[in-house]
């Protein structure tokens, strides 16, 4: 099986910083047609402003909210003008807030499940829906699309201060594995990626504010280190290619091994 993306059409959120930027400039890289999609207009039209036009006809950028239906339908609408299809969604826009877990009046659960969860589900639904509508004049038995929905470890531990994260990762989790169940019988992929040591637009400005978080991250991963962006493109484009062409509902750990290990001090009990 290929690890080839080249000539295939996708579409990639949180793409004006961070790993979404990371995953989106992969991908145009390895040769495919690429839709740059987030809300931060003037940070996309820093990044790759420029790059557009006749000679980079394979990157465009879309500005918007996503949580907004409408938005999401403007997306689908712009990509489909640009490159006519969209074959592989790249769901990487996540937000993380600080929560105090007794505090009846914090929404920040609400905020991240609409952020995290919802705008995913939905710009995933659309998505679904016109790659199985393109497919219908198209020959062949294959898979016809791939969806990948980057989540996080904060959805399988446990940090109270992060409450409302840990709520929208994991609930991010299982939709991966409920649509990648509904969607098998039409042809479409959908997998995952749990992201941990990664320095991320999120985990930038966490460490910004708490100096010694950096070092506590290092000590708690095997790997010593905290990985850049840029690593994460290769995994999602074995999950969009045909190499992973028998995986479904699968959420990756990408952590450096964080997960691997028992963060408690002293015996075990």
């Amino acid at each position: 099986m290929s690890l080839s993306i080249e000539g295939k059409t996708a579409i990639v959120t949180g793409a004006a910083n961070g790993v979404g930027l990371a995953i989106a400039r992969h991908f145009v890289e390895a040769g495919a047609k690429v839709m740059f999609a987030d809300r931060d207009e003037e940070r996309l039209e820093a990044e790759i402003g420029d790059s557009q036009g006749e000679e980079t006809p394979n990157l465009r950028y879309f500005a918007g909210d996503l949580r907004e239906r409408l938005t999401v339908a403007n997306l689908l609408s712009a990509t489909i003008d640009a490159f006519e299809r969209v074959d592989i969604l790249v769901n990487a826009s996540r937000q993380i807030m600080v929560t105090d877990p007794l505090d009846a009046d914090d929404n920040s659960v609400m905020m991240l499940l609409e952020q995290n969860l919802m705008t995913a589900l939905r710009l995933s639904q659309a998505v679904a829906k016109r790659m199985i509508a393109q497919a219908e004049g198209e020959e062949g038995e294959g898979m016809i699309g791939s969806i990948i929905n980057v989540g996080s470890i904060a959805g399988r531990r446990t940090q109270p201060e992060l409450l409302a994260y840990s709520i929208s990762a994991a609930a991010l989790d299982q939709a991966t594995r409920s649509l990648a169940v509904s969607l098998a019988s039409k042809r479409i992929r959908v997998n995952g990626l749990a992201v941990g040591s990664v320095m991320s637009a999120n985990l930038q400005a966490r460490i910004r504010e708490e100096g010694e978080l950096r070092q506590q991250i290092i000590d708690a991963t095997p790997l010593h280190r905290i990985a850049p962006p840029s690593e994460l493109g290769e995994t999602v484009q074995f999950l969009a290619s045909d190499a992973a062409g028998f995986m479904i509902g699968q959420v990756l750990t990408v952590d450096g091994g964080r997960t691997l290990i028992d963060p408690v001090v002293g015996p075990a009990h």
